[in-house]
């Protein structure tokens, strides 16, 4: 791990701490409670959850491969082991470990890593799109005061927004995603079709502001570009987005057997499926910058606020169902992840190493490219 990530975990852990500290004198919390909840959840529900979370990196294997069917054509199934393995490392190490899968993918396939960090970036965006529209669908049954109080907790725009637009902060707060998401689109249906001439267009209009701001963005859209080329129809698109929508109703379903299963707590016992979308958001957006160990309880506490400040949880109920919310929804392939790597001969911190090495490589190599056909 580089140097900075380091501080930055050390500084993560000396925030936790402060609040660990800070809170043992204001805040009461029966660890005997805590234990009861946990010993008392319904285990079937947790592993109906956890079958749902092992599903949906069957999907993630399907959708990898029919992304990367117009280069190579590869059993569905065939790339599971690149996810699991992935995301294993990504829970481990943390999210320097994101280039594992693509890595993975391309060592397996012998497709180029160019081609298979594009399928990512269509991969992440497929993602975005799916949580966007489960989230403004599930909000229409929300109470508009629970959405406001997750959305500005984790929004400073919506928050300043409020103050004095509490109608419009609202309605931004259940539909901007979708919204952002039918404008994402919508710009890359466009670079889709006409890459080379967005790329050449946004170039010209950031580089009055920097020829390097210019350079770069007409970089990154043809990188688009290359990566949008894994759909050439709109059945390759619908296709993608059922997957991706199927996969990610799984993973939500996940979030609603975890609270099902404390019975012990009548408001967790109860939560609807429609509040556990916020749930899920709330967590996701806990994880974009995890940190190895550290932020397995930064999430942990993230997810436990928005339970006893949103939903009237009790903190021992909302920290043990936030705890095993982490365990299943993303250290459960911990295991079978090691498995695999172990049978595979697969080292995932010398991988991860290799990985980010390449994806620098490749990227200095595009801005050398760059430079000698510039002018």
């Amino acid at each position: 791990m580089k140097r900075h990530q380091w501080i930055a975990g050390l500084v993560v852990l000396a925030a936790l701490a402060g609040v660990v500290v800070w809170a043992r004198h204001r805040i009461h919390f029966d660890f005997g409670l805590f234990r009861i909840q946990v010993v008392q959840a319904d285990w079937r529900w947790l592993v109906l959850a956890t079958g749902c979370i092992y599903a949906a990196y069957l999907f993630r294997s399907v959708r990898w491969s029919w992304l990367i069917r117009h280069h190579l054509r590869v059993p569905l199934f065939s790339l599971l082991g690149t996810q699991v393995m992935g995301f294993t490392a990504i829970a481990l190490i943390g999210r320097v470990a994101d280039p594992v899968r693509p890595y993975l993918v391309a060592r397996k396939t012998g497709l180029p890593l160019s081609t298979q960090l594009a399928v990512y970036i269509v991969e992440r965006l497929c993602d975005a799109g799916s949580m966007a529209l489960l989230f403004s669908v599930a909000m229409i049954w929300v109470p508009s005061q629970e959405v406001m109080q997750v959305t500005t907790a984790h929004s400073g725009m919506i928050a300043r927004l409020a103050v004095h637009h509490g109608e419009m902060a609202l309605v931004v707060a259940r539909f901007g995603g979708l919204i952002l998401t039918v404008i994402g689109v919508l710009f890359l249906v466009a670079i889709r079709w006409a890459g080379k001439a967005v790329a050449r267009f946004c170039e010209a209009a950031f580089g009055v502001i920097s020829k390097k701001l210019g350079q770069a963005a007409g970089h990154k859209i043809l990188a688009f570009h290359s990566g949008l080329d894994t759909m050439r129809s709109f059945s390759d698109f619908a296709l993608t987005a059922c997957l991706s929508i199927f996969m990610w109703l799984l993973i939500a379903s996940t979030y609603f057997f975890v609270c099902r299963a404390f019975v012990a707590s009548p408001e967790l016992a109860a939560l609807s499926p429609s509040k556990c979308v916020l749930l899920m958001v709330a967590s996701g957006s806990a994880s974009i910058l995890q940190l190895p160990v550290i932020g397995w309880f930064s999430q942990i506490a993230l997810v436990a606020v928005v339970l006893a400040g949103v939903f009237a949880v009790s903190p021992e109920a909302a920290t043990a169902c936030a705890a095993m919310l982490l365990v299943i929804s993303f250290l459960s392939v911990v295991p079978i992840g090691l498995a695999w790597a172990q049978f595979d001969h697969v080292n995932l911190r010398k991988v991860t190493m290799e990985s980010e090495r390449a994806e620098e490589e490749l990227g200095s190599e595009k801005q050398a490219a760059d430079a000698s056909a510039a002018p």
